[in-house]
């Protein structure tokens, strides 16, 4: 979707308006074709000159103390999936997709993010976690602790735990909040909250025992142990808080969705019982979610599946919430805290599809991150609230071969193989399961569905497992301070300008001098203005 700043009185900017509007009728007529408007120079010396306009508004800083905090973390999403995510979003709503513009296209500002982990050259999902969430690099495999840590030796534990922005907050007293499409007690969110040498221990029941014997603590009992009351958890993983062997509510005759825990500990419902005097509640599908009245439930338990939530492509609309859904929940309950919140949102599975070889999965997943980013916007503030949309790390995956504008982002290039002869996707994968070789040869694609939801790409290399890429990831920011992440940083500077933005953990001092909080511009509501303005015309 577009936004255009109406300016009454700017004859540019009308042009610019009338250009953008009939570039949205031509979109719907139909199949893209190549638009008569990007014949005429005019056409993009007016964008262009529009968007310059745009910049010269961010030179008016907003320096504000930001009330509220949101990290999108889009797992798996480097440069290259945000791109073709982009041009996915324009194709669903029948435009070439080039020209899209992403939710996270339209924050002001963008940087680069160094991914590596301090024993890793290309990261993991642990490590990096630990560093935008606890301000720390730290070694692949582990959450919540430094690079003094080893993984899985449990006695590296005690004395290398580090803290979490999401501690920092709620100690500020803010109301805080996680949300993901995986495991609540995956790699992503247990860095929020666990200290742990292993990413894999999600139960006692994945754990050695010695490690048990030696007092480590698996990461779903330290969800609900080391940060007394998070206000929203939502997500996977339900089996991880159930004992050994009991059945799961959802499916009840499956054994592989039973509960894993040695302990015999139900955790849920030790939660249900410490919270039976707050105003908690515990859910477990989409109609519970969507029942919930946010300003009657300070505390929500969301567990939705056994493990990881599926896909939305193949997302059973009825009984599974979708990400946007959780993130609209969760935000109506945290803003009722009148010194604000900070936010964790997990866009897990597009890095599950990746490594699956199934890049449509992947990308379909970004563009529900992509919505849910949307709505957050809608439900807040850019005065209050500073919002960041990054990755984890990237993946072996690209699209290229020559294609020509409008080519569906899942459709083969317009060429063959001067090699092999043979067609080839755009989308392709530097190492994974879609490495297929007949009698010797390369598979033939054209004689498969290459455009299926569970296609998987072709790779140059075998793996069962694609990889993840090495190579920096983009860093999108709006709201307050957002200007400090600029330029190409380590992942760990992260959490560090978040916090600095909110006047928590270490970053303080600032907040008690006359300029720590300092008003917007007169100029800025009257931006807001029209851009609201803008929503509703376009």
């Amino acid at each position: 979707m577009w936004y255009v700043t109406v300016v009454p009185g700017n004859t540019t900017t009308m042009t610019f308006f009338l250009i953008i509007c009939s570039c949205l009728a031509w979109g719907g007529l139909g199949k893209p074709q190549f638009p008569d408007q990007e014949k005429d120079p005019l056409f993009w010396n007016t964008w262009a000159q529009h968007t310059l306009k745009n910049a010269l508004t961010l030179q008016k800083l907003n320096q504000n103390t930001a009330k509220n905090l949101i990290l999108f973390l889009g797992d798996g999403m480097g440069i290259p999936t945000v791109t073709a995510a982009r041009i996915l979003k324009g194709q669903l709503s029948g435009q070439s997709g080039e020209e899209t513009q992403l939710e996270m296209d339209k924050f002001p500002f963008v940087a680069l993010s160094k991914t590596y982990n301090t024993n890793a050259q290309v990261a993991d999902s642990a490590g990096t976690a630990t560093a935008y969430l606890c301000g720390v690099k730290a070694n692949e495999g582990t959450v919540g602790v430094s690079a003094s840590a080893v993984r899985s030796q449990c006695n590296t534990t005690q004395g290398n735990e580090v803290t979490s922005i999401l501690k920092w907050a709620k100690e500020a007293g803010k109301s805080v909040g996680i949300v993901t499409t995986t495991r609540v007690n995956h790699a992503t969110p247990s860095a929020a909250y666990a200290h742990c040498v292993d990413r894999d221990w999600f139960s006692d029941g994945e754990m050695p025992a010695e490690a048990v014997q030696a007092g480590c603590k698996d990461i779903a009992r330290q969800l609900f142990e080391n940060i007394p009351n998070i206000d929203v958890i939502m997500g996977g993983g339900r089996k991880y808080m159930f004992p050994k062997n009991q059945s799961d509510v959802e499916y009840p005759g499956d054994k592989k969705h039973f509960g894993t825990r040695k302990d015999g500990r139900n955790l849920v419902e030790e939660w249900t019982n410490r919270m039976k005097n707050k105003k908690a509640q515990y859910v477990w599908n989409k109609r519970e979610l969507l029942s919930v009245n946010p300003n009657n439930v300070d505390y929500i338990l969301g567990l939705f599946e056994p493990g990881d939530l599926p896909y939305n492509l193949e997302r059973n609309t009825e009984t599974d919430p979708s990400l946007t859904e959780m993130v609209e929940v969760a935000i109506k309950i945290l803003r009722k805290n009148p010194r604000g919140f900070y936010l964790l949102v997990e866009g897990g599975r597009i890095d599950h599809g990746h490594h699956e070889g199934k890049a449509k999965q992947a990308l379909h997943e970004a563009v529900e991150m992509d919505r849910a980013i949307g709505r957050a916007g809608l439900i807040t503030s850019i005065y209050d609230t500073m919002t960041v949309v990054t990755a984890d790390h990237s993946h072996m995956f690209n699209f290229g071969g020559y294609t020509p504008r409008g080519n569906t982002i899942f459709g083969l290039a317009p060429m063959l193989s001067d090699v092999d002869q043979k067609p080839f996707t755009a989308i392709l994968y530097g190492n994974g399961p879609g490495f297929k070789v007949i009698n010797g040869l390369r598979e033939n694609v054209s004689t498969l569905d290459y455009q299926g939801t569970n296609y998987q790409a072709q790779s140059a290399v075998p793996l069962r497992m694609e990889t993840h890429g090495g190579e920096d990831v983009a860093v999108f920011a709006k709201g307050p301070m957002a200007h400090l992440l600029h330029g190409v940083h380590e992942q760990n500077y992260i959490p560090h300008v978040m916090a600095y933005a909110a006047c928590i953990g270490q970053n303080r001092d600032h907040c008690m001098s006359s300029g720590g909080a300092s008003s917007l511009s007169p100029a800025l509501p009257s931006l807001a203005a029209l851009l609201t303005l803008t929503r509703l015309l376009c």
